[in-house]
């Protein structure tokens, strides 16, 4: 797993919700991760997805890392159903490939209903963007190379 140095966890914002170091709101939480509304929500229902353990995005992973992302993406559609989102296949679902991550800590986006999202959502999150990426094509990229590209 792709993780940093202390110093630079000790400033990272998610490494701060993750670890109960902020008054953001956990929707839900287990031992390995904690989801959270996003401050700029580019859907009605938009949630972060976060590890506990500091990995610096997408790119970081590995193979052994797929437990991890099906595990967000279990989190992801519980958040929905929590907040009671019936249309399942209206979801988006992906991270943002770095350059693009505007934070250095892995998080899944989890937004809904896509359909509805704004121009500028689309761009950012839709399937036309070429930064995001969707929790599908990460797995299938672990699990053919091992590493996303």
């Amino acid at each position: 797993m792709g993780t940093q140095e202390a110093s630079s966890t000790e400033e990272c914002p998610f490494c701060h919700i993750a670890n109960n170091r902020t008054d953001r709101e956990i929707l839900l939480s287990d031992d390995v991760l904690v989801c959270f509304r996003d401050v700029k929500p580019g859907a009605t229902h938009h949630y972060l997805v976060v590890p506990r353990t500091h990995i610096n995005n997408c790119k970081s992973l590995q193979r052994d890392d797929i437990p991890l992302v099906e595990r967000m993406e279990k989190m992801g559609r519980s958040v929905l159903e929590k907040n009671k989102v019936s249309v399942i296949n209206d979801v988006r679902m992906g991270f943002h490939v770095p350059p693009f991550s505007s934070v250095p800590h892995l998080h899944l986006h989890v937004l809904a209903p896509a359909s509805a999202m704004t121009i500028k959502s689309q761009l950012r999150y839709g399937s036309q963007s070429y930064w995001f990426i969707t929790v599908d094509n990460v797995l299938s990229q672990l699990k053919t190379r091992g590493k996303v590209k």
